[in-house]
């Protein structure tokens, strides 16, 4: 035990983490516990127990966490209820709650902030507020969530508060700002927290989780050669020693793949993703989409759906139902994600999420026959879009619109929209979606002003009489013995050849033109 006794261990233990070394860190949170006892001052004690405690947790190391926080509370009981350890061992408790009873995390939360206001505690007060307005997120109430959040970044932009806490903030707010699709706080808090670990470039913590959150900006703004480059960085800094945001960065690499067409790289992190802690949902059932299993991809989404309770995880799982079960012709299913994902957006206040909303139902109710309605929709998703600056989303939302188009008879629209899709998805990479647009356009242009009819393929005329025969996708892929998805992808050809948008419309019309 060094002679300055327990604050110089303190600083020891802020260094050393704050340069990656983990376990030297510990060392000295323990040796500064200990020479808190030996002075008799168990609140200072029970404080430096929280410290290494919440280090080990950070480590993904619970077990002897939850040792060094239970001696927290017994040292921190010692010392009596108005010390500032007394706010510090609800900290745990309140992470804890947060995802069950969000009630309890909230009054613990406030309890913690009195606790850190009356005794003078910077980091206290900023744990709690944080905590404050996570709750107030899981309970729904994000208005007044993320008002809490800006609070909390106010003291910690001012340099209030100590590096561990600034950066744990840093990164928590960030990770709720996507959780409820506000990118541009999201945004705005990357660029910050990137400036304060550049400006001290010896730190190790914290840079790994920032390029996460970089890396699905980057990609949201359309750059997603930096974005990759982000998720790559990502992965090998939080991999060595395992941090638990790995499987996030797993997660973001993944989406990244699926979209650029590298399908087995994207399974392979999706599975890495899955390993460290981050489910897979719902972008191992969109890649199982795009490898042209619907149907396994229809299982998969409705599994998670039922899994998904919390309105903010439910959100991009609803986006994706919405997509796939469009995809394979189920549109009960479609609309009823669609719906919900439209009430949820309702109660928000995310530009993003609305934008979302606007773009699955107007899919919706094109795949219903509704095209005027699917058109005013899909505008106000466009319109989003360009706000936004988001490029990818633009492009879907014009592939479809363009489909609105095709339906109406206005080709020379449709064509317009398929292209600006078909550059838009090229410039980023979306090899996929690059296929499927030009499939949609090729179809557009046999498609003669007179006689549609004639321009049916042999396979799209069998497709055509299972239609009008009543059957399911599935149904017909048996009988044809090719995949629900090649099924879907005729089915959609078929509705672009010959202006129609559902079944009943490509059935009624091949009886008037006695194709069946």
């Amino acid at each position: 035990m060094t002679p300055a006794g327990a604050a110089e261990c303190e600083r020891a233990a802020i260094r050393a983490y704050l340069l990656g070394a983990d376990d030297e860190s510990a060392k000295h949170w323990e040796e500064a516990a200990r020479a808190a006892l030996t002075a008799g001052d168990n609140a200072e004690a029970a404080r430096y127990a929280f410290w290494l405690g919440l280090g080990l947790v950070m480590r993904g190391l619970q077990a002897p966490a939850n040792g060094w926080f239970s001696r927290a509370e017994e040292l921190s009981a010692a010392a009596g209820p108005a010390c500032t350890a007394s706010g510090y061992v609800l900290i745990p408790r309140m992470l804890a709650a947060l995802t069950d009873d969000p009630h309890r995390a909230r009054d613990m939360a406030v309890r913690a902030t009195e606790i850190g206001v009356r005794c003078g505690d910077a980091d206290l007060c900023a744990f709690g507020t944080l905590a404050h307005g996570q709750a107030l997120i899981a309970m729904g109430e994000l208005t007044a969530g993320v008002g809490r959040l800006d609070a909390v970044m106010v003291s910690v932009t001012a340099d209030e508060v100590g590096p561990i806490t600034t950066g744990i903030v840093y990164c928590a707010v960030i990770l709720e700002c996507m959780g409820v699709y506000d990118l541009r706080r999201a945004s705005e808090w990357t660029n910050a927290l990137a400036a304060w670990c550049n400006s001290r470039p010896d730190m190790v913590p914290f840079r790994g989780q920032c390029l996460v959150h970089r890396s699905q900006l980057e990609q949201a703004e359309g750059d997603w050669a930096a974005a990759v480059s982000s998720a790559q960085s990502a992965c090998r800094r939080l991999a060595d020693p395992p941090h638990p945001a790995l499987g996030f960065a797993h997660y973001q690499q993944a989406e990244l793949r699926r979209l650029l067409g590298n399908f087995d790289q994207a399974e392979e992190h999706y599975r890495q993703a899955g390993r460290n802690g981050r489910d897979p949902m719902p972008g191992l059932a969109l890649l199982q989409l795009a490898r042209g299993d619907g149907e396994t991809a229809v299982v998969t989404i409705k599994r998670a759906l039922q899994e998904r309770s919390n309105p903010v995880e439910r959100t991009e799982v609803l986006s994706a139902a919405v997509e796939i079960c469009r995809a394979v012709g189920d549109f009960t299913a479609a609309c009823a994600a669609a719906d919900e994902l439209g009430a949820l957006a309702n109660l928000s206040t995310s530009p993003f999420l609305e934008g979302t909303a606007a773009h699955a139902n107007g899919s919706v109710l094109l795949g219903s026959g509704d095209v005027a309605g699917a058109l005013a929709e899909l505008r106000a998703a466009a319109r989003t879009w360009q706000v936004l600056h988001m490029p990818y989303e633009a492009a879907k939302t014009s592939v479809l619109l363009g489909l609105a188009c095709a339906a109406l008879g206005d080709c020379a629209t449709a064509r317009m929209e398929f292209d600006s899709a078909a550059e838009a998805f090229a410039r980023l990479g979306a090899a996929p979606d690059v296929e499927h647009v030009r499939s949609l356009s090729a179809g557009l242009a046999q498609r003669p002003p007179r006689e549609p009819p004639t321009v049916l393929s042999a396979r799209e005329r069998q497709v055509l009489m299972h239609l009008a025969a009543g059957r399911t996708n599935r149904q017909i892929a048996e009988m044809l013995m090719v995949s629900p998805h090649t099924v879907a992808r005729h089915v959609e050809h078929i509705y672009i050849k010959l202006g129609v948008t559902n079944r009943t419309a490509a059935t009624a019309y091949a009886y008037e033109h006695h194709l069946v």
